[in-house]
């Protein structure tokens, strides 16, 4: 099958992966725009867990004011060189993620950062609401696994759908920008301060 331009194009836009990796995709996938996405997302997953134990000593911070001063988050994003941390793709994900940050709250980088108490605690009143009395025990267990996989999401923040396109996670916009510069990106920290907050 042949792939137009006006193909590569199109997938080019709507992921922002490189113009070779969007043929060859498309070339994979018979043209089929959809499971061409797919294929890229699958292949970014795969590359970045390819770069997981990488040393990212490179980045910057990246400010971001909202509200008119009402709200500030900085936000540490570290990546492998500074030739990555100077290029645009890496400079706007950056500016997405804090700007994320600024609407969603999250407390937490990822998972891994969350207290086990804090956890331990949110199961024990996830167990005790009403609904969960009458159900058996190994059902309850799918339940709360479930409901904290909920909890984490409001928390943290690689676990949060992505407030410019909900069909994403964080975790997903960096992977994605994984397999656009190749190399392997991480968020460091974060701070989000509001005006007139403990």
């Amino acid at each position: 099958m042949s792939i137009s331009a006006e193909m590569v194009k199109t997938l080019r836009e709507k992921t922002g992966v490189g113009m070779m990796e969007c043929k060859k995709a498309l070339l994979e996938t018979e043209g089929d725009l959809e499971k061409a996405q797919d294929y890229l997302r699958k292949k970014g997953l795969a590359d970045a867990a390819k770069r997981g134990d990488r040393t990212t000593a490179e980045g910057l911070i990246e400010a971001y004011i909202h509200m008119g001063g009402q709200i500030g988050v900085m936000l540490e994003l570290n990546c492998e060189t500074d030739f990555v941390a100077r290029n645009e793709t890496f400079k706007t994900l950056a500016k997405d993620i804090a700007m994320h940050i600024a609407a969603s709250n999250p407390l937490y980088v990822n998972k891994e950062e969350v207290p086990a108490e804090l956890v331990a605690k949110e199961k024990e009143i996830l167990m005790a609401q009403p609904d969960m009395a009458s159900k058996p025990e190994n059902v309850r267990e799918k339940i709360i696994e479930g409901r904290i996989e909920k909890f984490y999401e409001q928390i943290c923040l690689l676990n949060q759908p992505f407030v410019k396109d909900p069909s994403l996670k964080i975790a997903d916009l960096v992977n994605k920008s994984i397999s656009t510069l190749g190399e392997k990106i991480q968020v460091k920290r974060f701070t989000r301060f509001s005006v007139g907050e403990n």
